[in-house]
């Protein structure tokens, strides 16, 4: 397992990137829940984040590619809107243990 942060550290909602031996990758955070993706839009395959650790819209509900502007569901990751609707972000293996995000 590898140490990514604290849940504290996240903003709730908030988001944080990482670059990691398995590659760039984020951590959305809503309330309790935390999810992790590799930092990859599935319509271009670029990074997603516009400045250093912002992964969400202005209104900090949906993921967004900084580039054209998909949205994408903190949850799922699945694409609602933009020119990859259907198409996922990658889910990454991670857990939440005593209040620290691992990847697996």
């Amino acid at each position: 397992m590898l140490e990514l942060c604290a849940v504290d550290d996240l903003e709730n909602p908030g988001s944080k990137g990482f670059e990691t031996e398995k590659g760039s990758i984020f951590v959305v955070r809503r309330n309790d829940e935390v999810f992790v993706y590799e930092n990859s839009c599935p319509h271009f395959g670029i990074n997603l984040e516009w400045q250093k650790d912002r992964f969400l819209d202005s209104e900090k509900r949906l993921i967004q590619c900084a580039t054209h502007g998909a949205l994408f569901l903190m949850e799922s990751g699945e694409c609602v809107a933009g020119p990859c609707p259907g198409d996922r972000l990658t889910a990454v293996s991670s857990k939440v243990e005593n209040g620290v995000v691992y990847l697996l």
